[in-house]
């Protein structure tokens, strides 16, 4: 068990410095470095011990299906059938392979981790600048930080300059965090930490000075690292589920065998005899192609989700999504554009909106609902000046759209100034830059000094919080730019507003200035006020859409971010998302008592401010109360989440390492909509899994009460072992797998999803293949016997009992084109792949039947027009009688 972590945040520097043992001016000396370094270790992460490479190959055939596979190849190559022992093992061997590789996939999220580490760090050792290796770095040493520097290790700040860090990857913070130096309460959580700088984190702006508190794995990032080795690493329910059904039809086998040789040896036969009976019927039971059939279908679904931007990189993830009852999505990026938008404004007294979304700029400035001429409105166009003038990014045109270069915030002023057609480059060149106060935390605004050469006079342009502004104005501009005096509490009232909708209020003011330069003591008081801008990341469009689909579906979406509750619940109300009346922060989350967890996280639709440990609780609560859980993330913070949900899904353009190779799939466009696509082509591969076991099963389970009704009738065998291995195996590869490319069926994302409990074969399902398999044990034994009454070979009735079994599946195989309605309510023609795999089929089994060498090597005859007619006859039952059976169903279920 780890100990407690030491609350860093709450120590005041004096008392850091005292028990941390160091002075900030000339940090430690290079031999207590050395002493610590040997206690506290290198600072990287230390990797977790892994299976071995022959263990984990070894783990992929302990699974009751391939044990089932591997009898099956036994009993074929002691019968010395080399060729379908050969197939068979080759099967298990491929499947093998793939678990292999995927699970050591898997493993490399903590290899990811400690490669974050990497990196050089500037320290001050005996009162000297020094660069170092990150993995030098122990508790105490003091760091300097720069824009652009990764940060080291977790570090308490003793020094900042206007100091900004994106803590996105580890907090989920939509915007870099501005640092601060107060003591903070020793509850405070991570996301709240101004006065903390941890490991793996970037430095966007300023500078600033810390000390070393937490190294390797005792950081942050290190919890993260210790959370994914300790995340069960669970089986989709698609592996449960075929797990599940392979350990009964094992012992159903068994069974059957056992039972077959007992009656058999009882009733005087040969044990030899009998034991070859016992091995046709396991055999036949035996579904060989199922194992092919479930990695073609999965590898199908894989093609088709590629196409709608969703990488999947283990194969069973694919039928997972479409039994997910929970999809805890992230915000940033993910519900929304990721690109912050103004739209809102107030200036001269009016409100007005702003149109448009992202970093493109086209929208237009509109007051109640109708485009305005800027150029009539002095007031709007003087608030968007400074927007623009007091700022240092760039917006920039590329072959592929609209990219801001600088702080998001600050592009979202220039795409709203754009819109009124106010460029940067020409407003920058009329209005060229003198002098500025770069933003500090303790003042809240940045200032910038600009000569206008149309009227030949210097102007101060501020931006910052409301309180610091309004704090500094005693005068606002009309709507004709006339100064007049400023009602303080108004503009509080439109400011709360907005801020209660989620958007973040940036006010600007303005100075008359007659120098050069600017100084802090000139912009205290006597400025203007301008207005305020309102933005936000706004939603996407199709997120809303893609949510209701998924709430028609059966499944609950929860949004989990890093953000604020006030920006969090916004955002979620504007997206349409149920359960939106309250939102847990993870301040909140610590303190629910666990009996009411359950229920709480049930209920509620929004979590913000949330840690990462408690990211990884919350998928842990839902999937306690039984949930599939889906949940996707970017950030190092949701890699523990990722890898504990049923499927952890990833942002692909904005996605780090570490998250990629700890999730299932991938999203090429980090999109939420791509997520509902997903889990409509997972149902999809369900549905035609489901519907390939319900199409192969009769046939095993009626080629295994053929044997033993031969047995108990103590007659020959209607069908050998050998052709037994010809139904299967040629049947699997030319009807059943032609399902694997069904296409969806309508009405998908109107389904509640599966109860995770629910096994595969429904009760109706159940009894629909005992029919079946009633129907074609009658055919093949009927048959048989009739051509043994009338004097025909015993080749010959074992090739018409062959033949029964193979169309009798053939026709069949259109019954399962839909488990509920007819081939024709589908379409006939809409799957050609089924067509082909009948009419090849068909040509194998008349070769089959006809073709010397085949007779010789499976023991046919051939067979006259007769044979054909009952054989043909006989599959036309089984099709109509399953149509029938449709029909009453649907009818009883309304």
């Amino acid at each position: 068990m780890n100990p407690p972590k030491t609350a860093w945040h709450h120590f005041s520097p004096e008392a850091l410095q005292t028990h941390l043992n160091v002075a900030i001016q000339q940090g430690l000396k290079e031999t207590e470095a050395q002493r610590r370094l040997d206690q506290y270790g290198p600072n990287r992460l230390t990797p977790r011990r892994g299976k071995s490479p022959l263990r984990l190959l070894i783990e992929q055939f302990h699974q009751p299906l391939v044990y089932i596979l591997l009898v099956a190849a036994a009993v074929t190559a002691f019968l010395q059938e080399w060729v379908d022992s050969s197939v068979i093992f080759g099967v298990v061997l491929v499947n093998a392979i793939i678990g292999f590789i995927q699970e050591a996939n898997a493993l490399k999220a903590i290899d990811a981790l400690s490669r974050m580490l990497t990196i050089t760090s500037t320290v001050l050792r005996d009162g000297q600048r020094r660069a170092i290796s990150a993995d030098e770095l122990v508790p105490g040493d003091v760091v300097l930080l720069q824009s652009g520097d990764k940060v080291p290790a977790d570090l308490r700040l003793l020094q900042i300059r206007e100091l900004q860090i994106d803590e996105s990857a580890l907090t989920g913070e939509s915007v870099p965090v501005e640092k601060r130096l107060a003591t903070l309460d020793a509850t405070t959580v991570l996301a709240d930490r101004c006065n903390m700088a941890y490991s793996s984190t970037l430095v966007t702006y300023g500078s600033g000075l810390g000390v070393v508190v937490e190294s390797g794995d005792r950081t942050e990032i290190g919890l993260i690292n210790r959370m994914i080795a300790s995340a069960t690493d669970l089986e989709t329910p698609l592996t449960q589920k075929i797990n599940q059904f392979s350990r009964l039809l094992l012992w159903v086998i068994i069974g059957l065998a056992v039972v077959t040789f007992a009656v058999g040896v009882w009733r005087g036969h040969a044990m030899l005899d009998m034991f070859m009976a016992a091995v046709a019927l396991a055999v036949g039971a035996i579904p060989e192609g199922l194992p092919a059939a479930l990695t073609i279908t999965l590898a199908i679904g894989v093609s088709r989700m590629a196409k709608r931007n969703a990488i999947i990189r283990k194969l069973p993830a694919v039928e997972t999504l479409g039994s997910t009852t929970v999809i805890c999505s992230d915000k940033t990026g993910t519900l929304t554009q990721n690109q912050m938008t103004v739209q809102a404004l107030f200036a001269g007294g009016e409100l007005f909106e702003v149109t448009g979304s992202g970093y493109t700029p086209e929208g237009e400035i509109c007051r109640n609902g109708t485009p305005i001429v800027s150029q009539q409105h002095p007031a709007v166009l003087e608030c968007l000046k400074a927007g623009l003038l007091c700022n240092d990014a760039r917006l920039l045109a590329e072959a592929d759209g609209w990219r801001i270069e600088g702080d998001p915030t600050e592009g979202a002023l220039l795409v709203a100034a754009h819109k009124a057609g106010l460029h940067h480059t020409s407003v920058s060149v009329d209005h060229p830059r003198l002098d500025a106060i770069p933003f500090e935390s303790q003042h809240q605004f940045m200032a910038t000094l600009h000569h206008n050469r149309t009227i030949d006079a210097r102007h101060v342009y501020l931006k910052g919080s409301l309180e610091s502004l309004l704090a500094r104005c005693d005068k606002v501009f009309d709507s004709n730019m006339q100064p007049v005096t400023i009602d303080k509490t108004l503009l509080q009232r439109h400011a709360e507003n907005m801020a209660a909708q989620g958007l973040r209020v940036l006010a600007f003011a303005r100075a008359d200035h007659h120098y050069d330069a600017v100084q802090h003591d000139e912009v205290t008081s006597g400025l203007t006020f301008l207005g305020f801008q309102a933005m936000i990341d706004p939603p996407r469009p199709e997120a809303a859409a893609s949510i209701a689909a998924c709430y028609q579906a059966g499944i609950q979406v929860k949004m989990i971010t890093g953000d604020h509750p006030i920006t969090a619940q916004a955002i979620a109300r504007q997206l349409g998302m149920q359960g939106t009346e309250q939102v847990i922060s993870g301040a909140e989350l610590q303190n629910i008592n666990e009996c009411l967890l359950p229920e709480r996280v049930e209920n509620c639709a929004v979590y913000a401010r949330i840690a990462p440990e408690q990211k990884l609780q919350l998928v842990r609560v839902l999937q306690a109360q039984g949930h599939v859980v889906a949940m996707t993330g970017d950030g190092v913070n949701d890699a523990p989440a990722l890898r504990q949900a049923n499927i952890g899904v990833a942002m692909g353009l904005n996605g780090t390492e570490v998250a990629k190779e700890a999730a299932a799939m991938l999203l090429t466009d980090d999109n939420f909509a791509t997520i509902e696509a997903a889990v409509e082509e997972g149902r999809g591969v369900f549905d035609n899994l489901v519907k390939f076991i319900v199409w192969t099963l009769p046939t095993n389970l009626g080629e295994g009460l053929v044997i033993s009704v031969a047995i108990f009738a103590n007659v020959s065998l209607p069908i050998t072992p050998v052709q037994i291995l010809w139904v299967n195996m040629s049947t699997a590869v030319l009807l059943g797998l032609m399902l694997a490319f069904e296409a969806k069926e309508s009405g998908l994302m109107k389904r509640k999803p599966r109860e995770p409990e629910q096994p595969i074969l429904t009760k109706h399902l159940v009894f629909r293949i005992c029919l079946v398999a009633t129907l074609m044990l009658i055919g093949a034994y009927g048959l048989f016997q009739w051509e043994l009454s009338h004097g025909e070979s015993l080749e010959k009735a074992r090739t018409v009992a062959v033949n029964v079994f193979v169309f009798g599946e053939l026709f069949y195989l259109f019954n399962c084109r839909s488990l509920r309605y007819s081939m024709f309510h589908v379409g006939v023609f809409s799957n050609w792949w089924v067509i082909f795999g009948v009419c090849c089929m068909t040509l194998l089994q008349l070769l089959f039947t006809y073709w010397p060498p085949m007779q010789q090597l499976f023991g046919t005859a051939a067979i006259g027009y007769d044979e054909w007619l009952l054989i043909i006859g006989i599959g036309i039952v089984i099709y109509t009688t399953v149509g029938v059976e449709k029909l009453l169903v649907r009818h009883w279920r309304g």
